[in-house]
Formats: structure tokens, C-alpha cells, sequence
């Protein structure tokens, strides 16, 4: 695709999901070796709604206006429902955070991607 801003918030977030995960899963099997339950339950305090709007506020001063605007346009994207298990803020925050990682993956620019995920773990998960 030859412009990657023009694709909706919400597949951005779909894609940034996975890459926001691989970043996470990638983090915590170099900081140990553990059973695969472990991870899993590792994993799970990092990719939570509640998580990744903390997340977000870690970055915000790091974000480019550019990135800012990938991150509104994330958060503010029509969703059809909320989990019963988190707020309506965090969920929305969450999607924009998914929506900026899936614009930086999408864009070939990991590097970027890393170095906004070193600053919201920056001893490693």
C-alpha cells in the first residue's frame, strides 16, 4: 500500500495488536527462560487495555506530531463495544496505541517501534 495514513485506525490497530505483543512476548523470554504458562501470564499484564493506556502516557512526550495524530486517530476511532473488563478510556487508549505500532510496522519503521517500546520498558519487561 502506497500510503499507509490513508488505512483506518481501527486496521492499523489490528495489525499494531500483534506487533505490540511480538514486542512484549519478544521482551520477556530474553529477560528468561520459563515454563510457557508463565509467559502467558507475564504476557498478559503488559497487553491489557489498562496496560497499554499506561502505556501511552509513558510515550506521550516521545510521540512526533505525526504519531500524535496516528494515536488520535486510533483512540478516537468508532468501536462497536467495550469489554465488560476494562474502561471505556483505557480501551480507546489501547486502540490508539495499537493503531501507532500497526502504523510504524506497516511503514517499516521498527526501529521507531523499539525505541518507543524501550521507553515504556526501559529495564526490559
Amino acid at each position: 500500500m502506497d500510503n499507509i495514513s490513508q488505512l483506518s485506525p481501527l486496521t492499523l490497530a489490528f495489525i499494531g495488536d500483534c506487533v505490540y505483543e511480538l514486542l512484549v512476548r519478544e521482551s520477556l523470554v530474553l529477560t528468561a527462560n520459563r515454563p510457557s504458562g508463565d509467559f502467558h501470564a507475564e504476557k498478559i499484564k503488559y497487553v491489557s487495555a489498562a496496560a497499554q493506556a499506561s502505556a501511552f502516557h509513558q510515550i506521550e512526550d516521545s510521540l512526533t506530531e505525526h504519531e500524535a495524530e496516528i494515536f488520535r486517530r486510533g483512540r478516537n476511532a468508532h468501536t462497536t463495544h467495550t469489554p465488560k473488563n476494562m474502561t471505556s478510556a483505557d480501551y480507546h487508549a489501547a486502540t490508539g496505541l495499537e493503531a501507532l505500532f500497526g502504523y510504524l510496522y506497516l511503514s517499516g519503521d521498527m526501529a521507531r517501534a523499539r525505541e518507543l517500546f524501550a521507553k515504556i520498558t526501559p529495564s526490559g519487561v
